[in-house]
């Protein structure tokens, strides 16, 4: 019994090895949107079964990295300019309804402060792109969890795997900027005057723009 534990924490630690590098390879560019993940490629490079490869890549598709290709075969997900503007909508959505919720919420003065402390984070980012979207993502991830609505957050978490696809793989030389701290301010600002309307415009605003840059030819 004890050695059959010991064999399934080894398969769950190689399924997770293969799942971090994987993950890292799509959301660093490494393998570009529509590019299919051969099984044995990846198997080899990483010296583990293709059936620990086939579990991590399942997982990815659960995230929304990736999607099925040709003869049955995963790829990297690719989406159109259209799909990334509907992709928006949701996380405008979302993300308007987690604003909302925080003006009338009575921790507002709380949760202002905390989302100052993950903005400052993105004014130390470094020039790097794939750091400055995990510290974008970090802030919006925030936004929702403060909100206090669960079921919200863990929408908005579905939305991750695309969100990453989408800004890796874009040409747009403005990718970085909707990323700026500065583009972000403006909501703080609006959640704290307590003004929901407003508030909601604002993130409206940032979204609009974000999409601008995302669907920019490059």
């Amino acid at each position: 019994m004890v050695e059959e534990a010991l064999r399934s924490l080894d398969r769950t630690t190689l399924r997770e090895r293969a799942l971090v590098a994987i993950r890292s390879a799509i959301v660093s560019g490494r393998y570009q949107p529509g590019e299919h993940l051969g099984e044995v490629e990846i198997a080899t490079r990483l010296s583990i079964s293709r059936g620990t490869v086939r579990e991590a890549l399942r997982h990815l598709q659960q995230e929304g990295l990736v999607a099925p290709g040709a003869r049955g075969m995963l790829r990297v997900r690719s989406l159109s300019a259209e799909e990334v503007r509907e992709l928006f909508r949701v996380r405008e959505a979302l993300e308007g309804l987690a604003v909302a919720e925080l003006v009338a919420s009575p921790k507002r003065p709380d949760a202002v402060a905390e989302l100052n402390g993950a903005v400052d984070k993105l004014d130390d980012a470094s020039v790097d792109l794939a750091e400055r979207l995990e510290a974008d993502l970090a802030f919006h991830a925030l936004l929702c969890e403060l909100s206090g609505n669960s079921m919200l957050l863990d929408t908005w978490r579905h939305l991750e795997g695309p969100i990453r696809v989408v800004v890796m793989s874009t040409n747009s030389e403005q990718r970085s900027v909707p990323m700026s701290a500065a583009h972000h301010r403006p909501i703080i600002e609006a959640i704290e005057c307590g003004d929901a309307e407003a508030a909601v415009a604002v993130l409206k605003e940032h979204m609009a723009a974000a999409v601008e840059c995302l669907t920019a030819a490059g």
